[in-house]
């Protein structure tokens, strides 16, 4: 394992948002979903894709509140352009379960 500063730590912006829109994406290699996510005043709503779909369908996403790395270059998916990092952990078969804050917090919120 590397062993990082702190002030490396400080420059990943991970914040809450709150997922507004979501959609299969059946161009995706892997079985994997489109979604808008909410990160609330001064960021506003990103896109991204993830492997989600073993866990999640698009209407479960709606409405949840997920972890996200806003400060990444936007990166394009095929043909789709993500503009931030979902952030989950693999189940014991290795299948994305998302991060999320256990009690609603206000959209924007960044970890620390």
């Amino acid at each position: 394992m590397e062993m990082i500063t702190y002030a490396d730590f400080e420059k990943v912006e991970i914040r809450v948002g709150r997922v507004v829109q979501a959609e299969p994406f059946p161009e995706a290699r892997k079985p994997s979903i489109k979604v808008w996510v909410d990160f609330g005043a001064g960021l506003g709503v990103r896109k991204t894709s993830a492997q989600v779909a073993v866990h999640y369908t698009p209407e479960s996403l709606v409405g949840k509140q997920v972890m996200g790395v806003v400060n990444f270059p936007p990166r394009q998916i095929g043909p789709f352009m993500s503009e931030f990092l979902m952030l989950g952990v693999p189940d014991e078969k290795g299948a994305v379960v998302l991060l999320a804050p256990d009690l609603p917090v206000p959209a924007g919120g960044r970890m620390f």
